[in-house]
């Protein structure tokens, strides 16, 4: 069981060290290959075994952090490779000792599709920082900064590192200025240091050198630039993002890089060390070392038909639909799941439609699942919201927070009918009563650690199947026969 406190690792980057040396300026990688690497290629299908061998070597790079866990990496653990996350983050902050391990987290969302209650998230951040983590980066969907005040909060007070975070896209009604005024917002809200997490690959090398140069005259934290190399423009990004002053940059090792993950680490770190503005301090041999480790890894997802050739060039048709990295795998596996891969082409140009109907909402965990599934919907069924999933019709409620701009009372009452009149504007957190008590008792039967009340809130089927595998596993039996009442097998 993890202890409630963790002694810190090493010192994080809002603490002083040198970041010049003989004149150059040191720009800091953020390694994702163990969560949006492969989030974004093989929808976050790799394994806890399949990782565990190769972080000491990626503990011994040097890396900011290793982002490993959050984003869709429990979802996937639970429902998927019936794998226990809170003992992957276990594990490791076991073998990795000298670098911090940095998660993704959806605001007011946790790691779930629905907004949480204030007690559920305070914990769920609490027994985060407990197992190991130790930057937690806070984003949300809308980029309503409402919905980020409970996560970065709790973040400070259980001490981990709250980096505040904006959800970058482009749309009619997106502006720099807005993106300045937000980060600026986040910052005040006690943010350790803040991101700009490109999730669709949408910022071109001197969009990012504007906008960075701007916020760098605002803000007076670290900032970390995130994006995917979906649309070729990635790795351009990041050395004009330089250039301008961010402070540090994410990417994955090449092995589960590109196509619709981050840009490469290797010929990144090559770049800037080869710079006369730049260094990287980062050991390369290691480096290397655990890039021929994910080789093989990457060439056997290929085989077994995870890793989608879709999934691997650059698509500059982005830029158009704005589909980021892990919708556009989500989208692939859902047509598959149809037979209706044909339409793949209609859906993608079907997505913009929808979000601009929804207030242009920025794309990406849920907003993005929720925006394509309705895509995939109208195509599919050939009359645009002759079905609306309920996430979708929440987003409508204001389930979720605002939009960016409002819905169209018209649209409202065409997804809702009378429902319409009654949609909410306060901060959606404030409408919904504590759930933690209600949650141990609904799983009491299946809870073998405290976090399992966490797993079975967020994801109550799914967890329910996982907590009676784990149970047939560790006591050899099947626990769908079990009478629990009676306590024995039924005749």
């Amino acid at each position: 069981m993890a202890k409630e406190k963790k002694e810190k690792i090493r010192p994080i980057i809002t603490r002083k060290e040198t970041v010049e040396k003989n004149g150059k300026r040191k720009i800091r990688f953020t390694e994702t290959i163990l969560r949006d690497g492969h989030q974004s290629l093989i929808a976050t299908r790799m394994k806890t075994e399949e990782m565990v061998p190769i972080l000491e070597t990626l503990d011994a790079v040097g890396y900011n952090a290793l982002e490993c866990w959050g984003g869709a990496t429990f979802d996937a653990s639970v429902r998927f490779l019936k794998e226990d996350p809170w003992e992957r983050l276990r594990l490791f902050r076991k073998y990795v000792k000298n670098t911090p391990l940095q998660m993704l987290l959806r605001g007011q969302n946790l790691l779930g599709y629905r907004h949480y209650a204030d007690d559920m998230v305070d914990e769920f951040v609490k027994k985060s920082i407990a197992n190991g983590i130790d930057i937690v980066r806070i984003f949300d969907a809308f980029n309503d900064t409402r919905n980020l005040q409970t996560a970065i909060k709790a973040c400070k007070k259980y001490g981990g590192h709250a980096q505040g975070t904006l959800s970058y896209t482009i749309s009619p009604v997106h502006t720099p200025d807005m993106f300045v005024k937000l980060i600026q917002q986040i910052a005040d809200m006690g943010a350790d240091s803040v991101c700009i997490k490109d999730m669709a690959g949408l910022l071109d090398p001197y969009g990012a050198y504007d906008l960075v140069k701007e916020i760098k005259t605002k803000v007076g934290i670290p900032l970390e630039l995130h994006t995917h190399a979906t649309s070729g423009l990635g790795s351009l990004a990041y050395m004009k993002a330089a250039e301008a002053g961010v402070d540090i940059i994410d990417t994955a090792l090449s092995p589960f890089a590109e196509g619709t993950s981050q840009p490469p680490t290797e010929p990144l770190v090559y770049a800037f060390d080869h710079s006369p503005l730049f260094f990287t301090d980062l050991n390369t041999e290691a480096m290397n070392k655990a890039t021929e480790y994910f080789k093989p890894l990457r060439e056997a997802y290929i085989a077994s038909g995870l890793y989608d050739t879709k999934l691997m060039g650059v698509d500059i048709n982005t830029l158009i639909y704005q589909v980021p990295g892990g919708m556009l795998s989500n989208l692939v596996s859902q047509l598959k799941q149809a037979n209706a891969m044909d339409k793949f082409e209609d859906v993608l140009r079907e997505v913009p439609k929808v979000r601009e109907e929804l207030g242009y909402p920025p794309l990406v965990t849920p907003s993005s699942q929720i925006v394509g599934t309705q895509a995939v919907l109208n195509v599919i069924a050939g009359e645009r919201y002759k079905m609306t999933p309920n996430e979708f019709k929440d987003v409508v409620r204001g389930k979720y927070g605002a939009t960016t701009i409002p819905i169209t009372d018209e649209f409202a009452e065409k997804i809702l009918g009378a429902e319409a009149k009654e949609r909410i504007t306060v901060r959606p957190a404030d409408n919904i009563e504590p759930e933690l008590v209600k949650a141990k008792e609904e799983f009491a039967e299946y809870i073998e650690q405290p976090e399992d009340i966490l797993t079975g809130a967020m994801f109550p089927g799914p967890a329910v199947e996982f907590f009676k595998y784990r149970q047939a596993q560790k006591y050899g039996f099947d626990p769908n026969l079990v009478d629990r009442e009676n306590d024995s097998y039924p005749v």
